[in-house]
């Protein structure tokens, strides 16, 4: 088979919606394909990873995706690294939408084949008190959804603002505050809509061990399925040691930027739903893997999908061809309070339906990219919030 040649990378930073993306494209043998990246509001950051990588990339074989993958992450001496693996990520989903259009197959056919048609996703509620959560709640078990995920919430005069869409803001927070009312609206939450669907909350890694073991026991046996991100990921001793004080499934992974930060999490038992994030972890080729890894240790994926169409594409590819799956993060729930698709940016796409997104059959990822269209989509400049605790001390958004 003739060589593949790639001759253009190039990346774009635009804001879709209400959140900058990061999309790359890659062109080779006259077709292109589209990636993403994750690291949101560090796109600079990836952009210039980016502009190394281009002239490695350049007369390089697209159909070799795997040995692409070494090469990039191991090509230089310092290995690793956010910014370096979400600029991978994205030149490795762009290379399977390309080489899966070369040979007239969807991107699910060269991980290996699909294994379900329809790919099941979890909504998110955004209520700020126990009422507004309980009605989301009621609206989307109406809708159809049986997997819902909820925010933390604090009492009055303590709600964070701003949502995280605004440039760099500062909020007062203390975590401890937002246990007990966040406790009572779950099991409000149970109570008003019964327990046949799964419910999770996601506290953004905002907790120390000892408030994250409060929380939950805090919570009648049974009110939640998954607590999501409790503490942060830097040290799997302090999953351990959380793991010894409840019970309660964990769903973590977001954070990490390859096999090798999933291991000790994986190999301890310390994670039960790995929340693998494809524009992050390095794309579909370290996804796959990660993917084996918790499959061996029975644990299914519930992939972080907070981006765009190519990062929803890319999930929904993946989830049709993996055994150990069990929902995607989806952004189009009608609750949610933000759109991050744009139609004239990317007007062919996976679609949600109902509580689904139908697998793709067509080559590649499924998604067209209307270029014409990016320069009215003009990259914005934004900062996470900041969120500080009374005494003034910086604490996480």
């Amino acid at each position: 088979m003739e060589p593949l040649e790639i001759t253009a990378v190039a990346g774009h930073a635009v804001r879709l919606g209400h959140r900058n993306q990061l999309l790359v494209k890659v062109e080779a043998g006259g077709l292109h394909g589209w990636g993403e990246a994750g690291l949101s509001s560090r796109e600079f950051a990836v952009l210039g990873a980016l502009d190394h990588y281009r002239q490695r990339l350049l007369g390089q074989d697209a159909m070799r995706i795997g040995r692409i993958w070494q090469d990039l992450y191991r090509g230089q001496y310092f290995e690793g690294g956010n910014a370096l693996v979400a600029a991978i990520a994205a030149i490795d989903i762009a290379l399977h939408d390309l080489v899966g259009k070369h040979l007239g197959v969807p991107v699910y056919q060269l991980l290996g084949g699909k294994q379900r048609d329809r790919v099941p996703c979890f909504a998110s509620t955004f209520g700020k008190t126990q009422e507004q959560l309980v009605e989301e709640v009621h609206t989307l078990r109406r809708e159809g959804w049986t997997s819902i995920r909820a925010l933390p919430i604090l009492p009055p005069g303590r709600e964070p603002t701003p949502t995280g869409l605004e440039s760099h803001s500062h909020a007062e927070y203390l975590p401890f505050e937002s246990i007990d009312p966040t406790a009572k609206a779950l099991v409000a939450i149970r109570e008003a809509c019964g327990t046949d669907f799964e419910l999770g909350i996601d506290y953004h890694h905002r907790l120390t061990v000892a408030e994250a073991a409060q929380f939950c026991q805090r919570l009648p046996a049974g009110t939640l399925d998954y607590l999501e991100e409790p503490i942060r990921t830097e040290s799997p001793e302090a999953y351990a040691q959380l793991r010894r004080l409840t019970p309660t499934p964990l769903a973590i992974g977001e954070e990490l930027a390859g096999k090798w930060s999933f291991a000790p999490f994986l190999e301890a038992g310390l994670m039960d739903f790995c929340r693998v994030d494809i524009c992050n972890v390095g794309g579909l080729t370290e996804s796959l893997k990660v993917a084996a890894m918790a499959e061996a240790r029975y644990i299914d994926l519930m992939p972080h999908n907070p981006l765009g169409a190519i990062s929803t594409a890319a999930a929904v590819h993946l989830a049709a061809a993996v055994p150990n799956f069990a929902s995607l993060e989806c952004r189009e729930a009608s609750t949610e309070e933000f759109r991050f698709m744009a139609d004239d940016v990317i007007p062919v796409r996976p679609r949600l339906d109902g509580v689904c997104y139908p697998v793709p059959d067509g080559p590649g990822l499924g998604v067209e990219v209307n270029e014409a269209a990016l320069a009215d989509h003009p990259y914005q400049p934004w900062e996470c919030p900041t969120f500080h605790r009374p005494d003034g001390s910086y604490t996480n958004w």
